[in-house]
């Protein structure tokens, strides 16, 4: 009985490998974008991240983001002026091109200028991964360390 009890709470307290997409639609880029995490350690936080964009014209992109190596998974979406989308994570930042579904690892130093705010990919209360629009959750920065 005991035995039974202790392999229950372990494995609610495992982490599942079983991949967890969390998508948006940003209409005025005309884009589909979905970050997929999947643990990579059974009881730390610990997951890989995955970008695949999809775009007018059945373009598609795949890339992998900086993984989550404890608590550091949340990526904010911006639109730039340019029309261009931004996924900007603790450490690294990517660039969407909407127009040939590209995405390209960039400088934190090249994102100055004008951008809006479009929402986030990261956990909510019950540590489920999705995407939160900005009009459901407002910008969290990151904090530098």
């Amino acid at each position: 009985m005991v035995i039974g009890l202790v392999l229950i709470l372990i494995s609610a307290a495992c982490n599942n490998d079983r991949p967890e997409p969390a998508e948006a639609d940003v209409p005025s880029a005309g884009l589909r974008v979905r970050v997929t995490r999947v643990a990579t350690h059974p009881f730390l936080s610990r997951y890989r991240l995955t970008l695949h964009v999809e775009g007018p014209h059945g373009c598609t992109d795949t890339a992998e983001l900086f993984p989550d190596t404890g608590y550091a998974g949340r990526r904010n979406v911006y639109e730039q002026a340019s029309g261009a989308i931004t996924l900007l994570g603790q450490y690294d930042a990517r660039v969407v091109d909407r127009t040939n579904c590209t995405i390209r690892l960039v400088e934190f130093q090249s994102l100055v200028g004008q951008s809006k705010f479009l929402g986030a990919f990261d956990v909510d209360a019950q540590k489920r991964w999705q995407f939160f629009p900005a009009s459901v959750r407002p910008e969290r920065p990151f904090e530098k360390h």
